[in-house]
């Protein structure tokens, strides 16, 4: 069912001069992703831990993602948002979205941890294992599964399949 909505949400417009809809697209993106990666196995501290998604930096997404995410879980764990001005490993955080300036510093600091991140496409920035884009009006995503790999991330083919472009694991830098 998530895949369904993913599916969709992949046709969905979302005009840039409506940053509102972009974001309300992107936010439930950021959920809907945690159903299509496999963390390590000693990463959950119990069976029935949340799921941490942080949101590091400039919140673009404000209530939106708090409504994408309640009543979400994963497998059996509740997903939680959670707000930091600054992220490192010691965080907590299984998905991080990582807003803009926060990325040169934020993406090092988690570099080969089991960390989901996920940034604004920007060619002036570092960019996480997934990152955003706005093309022809649609919000889509990029993946770098080799960033995936350092962290011990597994993301699901039907995720890749969707997705812009992939650097895929073998590929070489």
């Amino acid at each position: 069912m998530a895949l369904v909505a993913l599916l969709c949400l992949a046709g969905f417009p979302a005009r840039a001069e409506n940053g509102s809809v972009a974001a309300a697209v992107k936010a439930t993106y950021l959920v809907k992703f945690a159903h299509y990666v496999a963390w390590p196995a000693n990463t959950f501290s119990a069976p029935t831990a949340p799921l941490a998604l942080c949101i590091v930096g400039h919140d673009p997404f404000g209530a939106a993602i708090d409504a994408a995410a309640r009543d979400e879980r994963v497998d059996q764990h509740p997903v939680v948002v959670r707000r930091l001005v600054t992220i490192d490993r010691a965080a907590g955080c299984h998905i991080a979205f990582i807003a803009g300036a926060a990325a040169a510093q934020g993406l090092p600091a988690i570099d080969g941890a089991p960390v989901l991140s996920v940034t604004d496409a920007d060619e002036t920035r570092p960019r996480g294992v997934l990152a955003f884009g706005l093309h022809d009006g649609h919000v889509g995503f990029d993946v770098d599964d080799r960033l995936a790999a350092r962290g011990g991330l597994t993301i699901s083919s039907r995720l890749l399949s969707i997705a812009w472009s992939v650097a895929s694991r073998g590929a070489h830098r």
